[in-house]
């Protein structure tokens, strides 16, 4: 049902499947009456999280992964829903990141974002929350130029702030729900706003966990000119530790 081939690039789960080269890669969905094609071009080279990669997450050994994206893949193909095809063209971020995915005991779960400006430039922040209501301060991120190289963020040298919440009718949990982004050592402020509020995915006949995860629009400055872009946000633990 489910494998991956060893001398190509292609991995499938039933009628999912991915496949393609370093550059290009080709998604095929078939889901209950639902069918996705799309052809992604990488725009850029993979990104390296960390320090070469290896994307420290909190204090001792093993508390840590190797985390690389590829954070602008021009996209486009198909969608056909109800017997209805249209044709869909876009920006795409890949993420992959491999490891223990474990949080030290007083760590409760984190806010990641990723964001794709106009100008070229994309950022992925990721701030680890503890029990007490601090941020671990291996949290971090990562700024990609348009030219594809990237800047290591270390927790000093960006800040979020939270600017709204949005409570659950489904889960109760209270979530973050808009935010003011700035990173000043490159000039940048950005308002981060949820496409819609109830994005959270209740994941009871899976990994059961329930989690917010979804589309942002973003406004801002960077070096005062004006910026807009899209995003992705994912929070986790705001409806009970996150147990992975």
């Amino acid at each position: 049902k489910a494998g991956a081939a060893t001398d190509r690039y292609l991995v499938w789960n039933e009628d999912w499947k991915v496949e393609g080269d370093n550059t290009n890669h080709r998604i095929q969905v078939n889901d209950r009456g639902t069918e996705l094609r799309l052809s992604l071009k990488s725009l850029k080279p993979p990104v390296l999280h960390g320090q070469n990669g290896l994307s420290q997450k909190g204090e001792g050994e093993g508390r840590a992964s190797y985390y690389y994206p590829l954070t602008r893949m021009q996209t486009e193909g198909t969608i056909k829903l109800g017997g209805k095809q249209e044709k869909v063209r876009g920006l795409s971020w890949m993420d992959h990141e491999f490891g223990s995915n474990e949080l030290r005991e007083d760590q409760v779960g984190w806010d990641w974002f990723s964001i794709q400006l106009d100008n070229k430039t994309e950022i992925m922040l990721y701030l680890l929350r503890r029990k007490d209501g601090s941020i671990d301060p291996y949290s971090s991120g990562t700024l990609v130029a348009a030219d594809g190289t990237t800047k290591h963020l270390a927790l000093k040298e960006f800040n979020v702030e939270v600017l709204g919440r949005w409570k659950s009718p489904n889960s109760r949990a209270d979530y973050p729900m808009k935010w003011k982004v700035v990173v000043p050592g490159e000039g940048i402020e950005l308002e981060i706003t949820p496409a819609f509020n109830d994005q959270e995915l209740i994941t009871n006949r899976s990994t059961r966990v329930t989690y917010w995860e979804g589309a942002v629009d973003i406004r801002g400055t960077a070096r005062k000119d004006p910026v807009s872009g899209e995003g992705y946000v994912e929070l986790t633990g705001y409806a009970g530790k996150l147990n992975m």
